[in-house]
């Protein structure tokens, strides 16, 4: 099996006591040794990119790139109101596509992407990308708000067509995102909101998602 290095997601739930394209983005691309996979989400290092780049040195995936960190703020009066609050991302995390350097994602929002490439069709012909989560956000005194009330949507600047990655949320501690065929290119954005339906104390409730591009 080759994996993606493991990208991780920081969801934060702060609640504070106060006074182009016709389709979705799939871009078949040139298959080339050695077989890889490569998964983007937030940041991520491209060396000589952007990736559509055909002149030597050729562009290279890298590991590594800032955790983004996903943040919802619900003022105390608002707590378990049950209206959902979009989430935002404290530390801007590139909205760039690593295919194009296109502007493809919003602030706030969280790119999506990446390849599975092969020469040899026997290798296997579909990369799957899924994430895994706690059952719960949880403070620093142990007290939790489940992680179904985290939601999300998807978009891509000048989309129009079905998105990679499907609205959802995470209801069950792993799940499905999308797949990747083999040569294939594909990214989204995702937008997130926190339910706001549970009334909890006040405090900083954090998750760690992990996302994994595997092809077995």
């Amino acid at each position: 099996m080759i994996s993606a290095p493991l990208a991780r997601l920081v969801v934060v739930a702060v609640l504070v006591l106060l006074p182009q394209l016709a389709t979705a983005f799939d871009v078949n691309i040139t298959a080339r040794d050695p077989r890889a996979v490569y998964l983007r989400v937030g940041d991520g290092l491209m060396s000589n990119g952007p990736y559509n780049r055909t002149t030597n040195p050729l562009p290279t995936p890298g590991v590594g790139g800032a955790v983004p960190i996903i943040r919802a703020t619900v003022a105390a009066n608002q707590v378990g109101n049950g209206t959902p609050v979009l989430m935002t991302t404290p530390n801007n995390p590139r909205t760039t596509s690593d295919w194009d350097n296109y502007q493809f994602c919003n602030s706030g929002q969280v790119y999506v992407g990446g390849f599975y490439r092969a020469t040899n069709a026997s290798t296997g012909n579909t990369a799957r990308l899924t994430y895994s989560a706690p059952a719960f956000l949880q403070n620093g005194t142990g007290q939790t708000i489940p992680m179904s009330q985290i939601s999300w949507t998807t978009s891509g600047n000048g989309d129009t067509g079905a998105q990679p990655i499907a609205a959802g949320s995470f209801s069950s501690t792993s799940g499905p995102l999308t797949t990747i065929n083999r040569n294939q290119w594909r990214e989204t954005c995702m937008t997130f909101r926190y339910a706001n339906q549970n009334l909890v104390a006040a405090g900083t409730y954090t998750a760690t998602v992990t996302f994994t591009l595997a092809q077995p």
